[in-house]
């Protein structure tokens, strides 16, 4: 298991009901982290439509995820 701080914004954070948890997964990717957290959350928005983030830098959905790193789901913005 792997410990993961999980921030989020916009809709994803009201959905998840906070702007960011600490959370212990087996997940080994983003793709596979964000599933699991949509079954936990009841996310509606699909993972295409996202960006991640791994320490602070735009990562691949399959990139492989380590213990103790953070991952940030970036969900579109609308604004003017």
């Amino acid at each position: 298991m792997k410990r993961i701080q999980v921030q989020y914004f916009a809709v994803l954070r009201e959905q998840a009901g906070c702007s960011e948890e600490k959370i212990k997964t087996p997940a080994d990717t983003p793709a596979a982290l964000y599933q699991e957290l949509c079954r936990r959350h009841g996310f509606t928005l699909p993972a295409g439509g996202l960006k991640v983030a791994i320490n602070d830098d735009f990562a691949a959905w399959d990139a492989p995820l380590k213990d103790g790193v953070r991952v940030v789901f970036i969900p579109p913005f609308a604004g003017g």
